[in-house]
């Protein structure tokens, strides 16, 4: 079993210069995600899910076209959710941003103030991620050792993420303790590709890392973060 999570294309996270709290990708977003979607096809795949944000659903299209059928849509795959800042100025928000930067280790568990703590996005995520897996038959059979049954002949399941959630995916799956700053730790660039692979271990499995912000399919010029 091969589980692959892709990062969202680029997203336009200011139109007509308002602030947008579910951006549509830009066009190089568009760009990023038919290139994705053109190497990812190459060896298809059993299962493929995505976030419902807008910016997650424009990646998937590109790849569902080639594979003749629609994502499922997992509603906890979402971003960690931010407050609507939607009336707010585009400079505001930028400093905001940078102010929270600066709060000691400890205050990054609170999120952003009014919006989702890390806690809470970590453990739906979690959550998600492994009642998904289950519904293949894959089961955490020893949290201590981050053991998996995997069912054999599952084949490859692709997931269009984020970088926060694709990031909480992996630790969740390597039994890596969690930090409140993932996508910092782990940073994927737009539709930069983590791929994992169960790997036998005694009467159970791991997850291995095999790839990790693969951007073979993006030319230099169409690499953003």
């Amino acid at each position: 079993m091969e589980i692959v999570f892709v990062r969202h294309g680029q997203p336009e996270w200011i139109a007509d210069g308002r602030p947008q709290m579910d951006p549509r990708l830009t066009e190089l977003g568009r760009v990023q995600s038919q290139r994705v979607a053109e190497r990812l096809a190459k060896r298809g795949a059993n299962h493929f899910w995505t976030s419902p944000a807008r910016r997650a659903r424009e990646t998937a299209e590109p790849f569902a076209e080639r594979m003749g059928s629609a994502a499922k849509v997992v509603e906890d795959l979402v971003e960690l959710k931010l407050p609507d800042w939607s009336d707010r100025e585009p400079n505001v928000i930028a400093e905001t941003f940078l102010k929270a930067r600066s709060r000691p280790p400890k205050a990054w568990w609170q999120g952003m103030p009014g919006g989702e703590d890390f806690a809470t996005f970590q453990a739906r995520v979690r959550k998600a991620l492994l009642t998904q897996l289950e519904g293949l038959g894959v089961k955490l059979v020893d949290e201590e050792h981050s053991l998996f049954h995997v069912p054999p002949d599952l084949g490859r399941v692709v997931v269009f993420g984020h970088g926060g959630t694709n990031s909480v995916a992996m630790t969740v799956l390597l039994g890596v303790p969690s930090v409140p700053w993932e996508w910092e730790r782990f940073m994927l660039h737009h539709t930069g590709i983590l791929r994992l692979k169960a790997v036998p271990i005694g009467p159970a499995h791991i997850f291995s890392v095999r790839a990790f912000n693969d951007c073979e399919h993006l030319e230099k010029a169409q690499r953003t973060a």
